[in-house]
C-alpha cells in the first residue's frame, strides 16, 4: 500500500462531493483516546504505522463532539465530528441539510435523511459497522442504537473492552467484510476500536489487573492498535482509493485534578486526536 495523499486543501477539507460516489470510506474511532498521549507518541516514533498517514507526521488536537460514547457517536452519526481546537467557524466534511447551518459549504457532503450512515447508503453505500465497546454490543435496546443506522452490523465478545486481542479481531472482520463485497459496491465501513476503554492493563507488559489501568497502559494500548491498524488499511485500500477518517470519540482522565473516567467537562475528557487522509491503493 502506497503512503496516504497528503496534498494539502484549501482549509484542509477536500471536496466530499467528488469524494463520496467515487471512494470507499473508513471512520475508525479510538475510544477513549487522550490527544496528548496520542500526539506524545506520535512524536516519539512509538506509533510508525499512524504517525505515516497523519498529514505532516502529527495528531490534530480537536474538541469533543461529547463526553461519552454514545452522546459523542450520536453527534458524528450527524456529521458533526470533532471540531478543530482554534477558533472557528471551520467548515465540516459531512452536514445533514440544515437552514442556515454556518458550518456547511460547497465542499461539505449535504444529505437528506436524519443522519451520515443513512445519508451513503441512499448514495449507494454498503454500510457496515464493526463494534467495540458495550454501546455496539446489541445485548439490549440501548447497545442496539448504534449498529442499528447500518445496513450490517458486527460485534463478538473478542472485540469488546475485556479482550486484550480486540482489535485484531476486529480487524480480521474488516478484512473479511471488505473481500466479500462485490467490486463495484461501495464501503462505507466504520470501526469502533475498544482497546483503549478501560480495562487497558493487560497492554501494558508487567502491569497488574490489582494495579488497575494508567494513563501508561492507555499509551500501551495505542501502541497495540498501532501493530494491526496497516491490515485494516490495506484491506479497505484493496479495492479502490479509499477517503479515512481515525479519530477519538472523547479522552479519559486518570487522576487529573481529581477526576477518573470520562462523562464529565475536564480538558482530558474534551480534548480528542483527529486526521483525516486518502489511502491509495498499490499500484
Amino acid at each position: 500500500m502506497q503512503p496516504s495523499d497528503t496534498r494539502s486543501y484549501p482549509g484542509g477539507l477536500p471536496d466530499m462531493n467528488e469524494v463520496v460516489g467515487r471512494d470507499d470510506l473508513l471512520l475508525v474511532t479510538l475510544d477513549t483516546l487522550r490527544y496528548d498521549v496520542a500526539a506524545e507518541l506520535a512524536a516519539a516514533g512509538r506509533i510508525p504505522h499512524l504517525a505515516r498517514h497523519l498529514p505532516g507526521g502529527a495528531w490534530e488536537k480537536r474538541h469533543a463532539p461529547g463526553s461519552f460514547t454514545y452522546a459523542s457517536h450520536q453527534a458524528m452519526f450527524a456529521g458533526f465530528l470533532p471540531t478543530p481546537a482554534a477558533p472557528g467557524p471551520h467548515p465540516r466534511l459531512f452536514a445533514a441539510r440544515f437552514a442556515g447551518s454556518e458550518t456547511t459549504e460547497d465542499r461539505t457532503y449535504v444529505f437528506d435523511t436524519p443522519d451520515l450512515v443513512s445519508g451513503l447508503a441512499a448514495a449507494g453505500y454498503r454500510t457496515v459497522c464493526v463494534g467495540g465497546v458495550g454501546f455496539f454490543n446489541k445485548q439490549g435496546a440501548l447497545g442496539g442504537v448504534l449498529p442499528g443506522m447500518f445496513q450490517e452490523s458486527h460485534w463478538e465478545p473478542e472485540f469488546g473492552v475485556a479482550s486484550p486481542t480486540s482489535f485484531e479481531a476486529q480487524v480480521e472482520r474488516a478484512e473479511q467484510i471488505a473481500a466479500g463485497l462485490p467490486a463495484e459496491q461501495r464501503l462505507f465501513l466504520f470501526v469502533n476500536a475498544s482497546a483503549l476503554h478501560q480495562p487497558n492493563w493487560f497492554h501494558l507488559p508487567g502491569a497488574t489487573r490489582e494495579a488497575g489501568d494508567t494513563r501508561a497502559t492507555h499509551a500501551a494500548a495505542l501502541e497495540y492498535i498501532d501493530r494491526h491498524i496497516d491490515r485494516l488499511f490495506t484491506a479497505m485500500s484493496a479495492r479502490r482509493r479509499c477517503f479515512a477518517i481515525v479519530c477519538s470519540d472523547h479522552g479519559t482522565a486518570y487522576g487529573e485534578d481529581g477526576h477518573t473516567g470520562h462523562r464529565l467537562g475536564h480538558e482530558a475528557v474534551w480534548t480528542v486526536p483527529y486526521a483525516h487522509f486518502f489511502l491509495e491503493p498499490s499500484p
